[in-house]
C-alpha cells in the first residue's frame, strides 16, 4: 500500500460505493451505534439499510471479522470487542491489519473509522500506518494515477463532536523544516569536544558522525525537556560485525532517531509550551583501517572512560554522549532516550511492546498507560542498578560497554549503562524507552514512537486531542484564573 495519499477529514462527503470504494471499520458494538442516516449516502444504491443490518447481525469478531457489502466495492470489518489490560483499548495493531487486508482495491477510495473520541489518536496512527511512504519499486514511478484514501471519524459515545483533524494530518508527516535553525557538531570537532561515544562509533565511516540539536524555547515556559535518539544510520556491527542473517535491516537502526524527528515536527506544529530539544546522536558503524577496535578505550563526554568489548553494543555509547549533552549543556530537567537497543528488549517483551526503564515509577506507570492510549504499547523493564550495573566491570577504565553476562536482563543492563552517564543519582526525571522489535513489522518500518512522544508529553500541547490522551498532569483539567498557577500545573515533573 506504499505511495498512497491519506487524506483525513471532517467528512468525506457521500458517493456511490462503485466509484468508491468503502470501508466501515470498528468494534461491533460501536458499529451497531452508526445510524443508518450516516452511512446510506456512502452505501447507496448499492447496499439497503436491510443487507446493512443483516452484514453486522453475521459479524463475529474472534478477534476479528468481515463481511463485504457490495462485491469488493464496500466492506464492514470489526475489531476486537475486548482487549487485556496491557493491549489498547483502540485495538490499534488490529486497525492496521484490517485496513491492509479489507481495504477494497480502487484509486480514490474511504474509510469510515467508528470508535470513541479517547480512542481517535491511536485509531488514526494505526490507519497511517497501513500505508508506508517509502517505496523503490520501479512500477512505482511509472504509475501517473495518483491514489486516494480519505478518512472520516464517526465518533460514539458521550463526547461525540467532530474531530479535530489538523492533528491527525500532523501524525503521518516527518522530516519536514520547521524553520528552526540545527545546532550541528560534526567529525573531527566531536573528537574535540569530548564527544567520543559518537566519535568512536562513527568514525570509520565514509560520512562522518554527527550530533545534531533541533531546540525550541516558546516564551513563558516552565520546564526543559530533552528527547535524544539513536540514529545509527546504518550498523555492520563494526569490528564486532554481524552475521549474514543479522545484518540486513540495519538501516532500520535509526528508528529512535526518526521517531524523535516525527514528534518534534508534530508537537512543535501543534504548539508546544515548553523548552523542547530534539538531539539526534548521528553515526554509521562501519568497518575500516580508522573502526574502533574490541580492547580500545573512549573517554565520552560524561568524562567517563569506557573500555570496548562489543563494537556492536554502539547505540549506548552514542546515547551517552547525548544524555549528557542534554544534562550539561541544554540543563534538561527530563531526558527521555529513544533507541534500537537491544535483541534482547524483543525477547523482554515481544514484537509489540517497546520496553521502558525509568529512574521513576510516576514515569514507568505513565509511559505504560500513554501507550494504551496512542497504540505504541510499552511495558516495563527492571530498574536496579545496584544489583545490574556491576555487569559493566572493568580492570582499566570506569565500565565497559557490554555486559558480562548475557542471561542477566541485558535490555535493563543497556539502559542502565546509559543512565550512569548522567548519573543514578541525578535529580531529574530520566526516561529510556527501547523500540527495537516493535519499530519494524516484518520488512517495513512503523513509525513507533511518534504517537506514543505525543501521547506521553500531550499536557504540554495546545492541541486538546492530545491533551486528552496524555497521561500526565491531569490536574491541570480543574478550573483555576491564576495564570501563574496554571503554568506550574503544566509542570511534567
Amino acid at each position: 500500500m506504499a505511495n498512497v495519499g491519506l487524506q483525513f477529514q471532517a467528512s468525506a462527503g457521500d458517493a456511490d460505493p462503485q466509484s468508491r470504494p468503502l470501508l466501515l471499520l470498528g468494534q461491533l458494538h460501536h458499529l451497531h451505534r452508526v445510524p443508518w442516516s450516516h452511512v446510506r449516502g456512502k452505501l447507496q444504491p448499492r447496499v439497503t439499510e436491510e443487507l446493512w443490518q443483516a452484514a453486522l447481525s453475521t459479524l463475529n469478531p474472534n478477534p476479528t471479522d468481515s463481511c463485504p457489502l457490495y462485491l469488493n466495492y464496500a466492506t464492514v470489518a470489526a475489531l476486537p470487542s475486548r482487549v487485556s489490560r496491557h493491549n489498547s483499548p483502540s485495538a490499534a495493531h488490529f486497525v492496521t491489519r484490517l485496513v491492509r487486508t479489507c481495504l477494497p482495491p480502487g484509486t480514490h477510495r474511504c474509510i469510515l473509522m467508528v470508535c470513541e473520541r479517547s480512542d481517535a489518536f491511536a485509531s488514526a496512527c494505526a490507519l497511517a500506518r497501513a500505508f508506508p511512504l517509502f517505496t523503490h519499486r520501479s512500477g512505482a514511478s511509472r504509475r501517473t494515477e495518483k491514489k486516494t484514501v480519505t478518512v472520516e471519524f464517526f465518533l460514539v459515545g458521550q463526547d461525540n463532536g467532530p474531530v479535530e483533524v489538523s492533528t491527525l494530518q500532523e501524525i503521518k508527516k516527518v522530516g519536514k523544516d520547521l524553520g528552526i535553525t540545527p545546532t550541528i557538531i560534526r567529525d573531527e570537532e566531536l573528537k574535540t569536544r569530548g564527544f567520543g561515544g559518537i566519535y568512536g562509533v562513527g568514525k570509520a565511516a565514509v560520512h562522518p558522525p554527527a550530533l545534531a540539536v533541533l531546540s525550541h524555547t516558546p516564551e513563558g515556559a516552565t520546564q526543559t525537556i530533552a528527547w535524544v535518539g539513536k540514529g545509527i544510520v546504518y550498523d555492520t556491527g563494526g569490528l564486532s560485525i554481524k552475521g549474514k542473517t543479522t545484518m540486513p535491516g540495519m538501516k532500520r537502526d535509526c528508528g529512535g532517531a526518526a521517531a524523535v524527528l516525527g514528534a518534534f515536527r508534530a508537537a512543535i506544529k501543534q504548539g508546544f509550551k515548553d523548552n523542547l530539544h530534539a538531539v539526534f546522536c548521528l553515526a554509521e558503524n562501519s568497518v575500516g583501517p580508522n573502526a574502533t577496535r574490541p580492547d580500545d578505550i573512549h573517554l565520552l563526554y560524561s568524562g567517563k572512560t569506557v573500555e570496548i568489548n562489543n563494537t556492536d553494543a554502539e547505540g549506548r555509547l552514542v546515547l551517552a554522549d547525548g544524555v549528557s549533552y542534554a544534562c550539561k549543556d541544554l540543563g534538561a530537567d527530563i531526558i527521555l532516550d529513544i533507541a534500537t537497543l537491544t535483541g534482547a528488549q524483543g525477547i523482554a517483551t515481544g514484537k509489540y511492546h517497546a520496553a521502558v526503564l525509568t529512574n521513576s515509577a510516576e514515569w514507568e506507570a505513565a509511559c505504560v498507560k500513554a501507550g494504551t492510549r496512542c497504540g505504541d504499547l510499552v511495558h516495563p523493564l527492571v530498574y536496579c542498578p545496584e544489583l545490574h550495573f556491576s555487569e559493566f566491570t572493568s580492570a582499566v577504565a570506569d565500565m565497559k560497554n557490554s555486559v558480562a553476562d548475557r542471561d542477566n536482563s541485558p535490555s535493563s543492563c543497556a539502559g542502565l549503562f546509559i543512565a550512569s552517564h548522567i548519573g543514578f543519582d541525578w535529580p531529574g526525571v530520566w526516561v529510556h524507552l527501547d523500540i527495537a522489535a516493535p519499530v519494524h513489522a516484518g520488512e517495513r518500518a512503523t513509525g513507533f514512537g511518534v504517537a506514543l512522544l505525543l501521547a506521553l508529553f500531550g499536557r504540554a500541547s495546545e492541541d486538546p486531542l492530545l491533551n486528552l490522551v496524555s497521561p500526565l498532569g491531569c490536574e491541570a483539567d480543574a478550573p483555576e484564573a491564576d495564570a501563574e498557577r496554571d503554568s506550574k500545573r503544566r509542570r511534567l515533573v
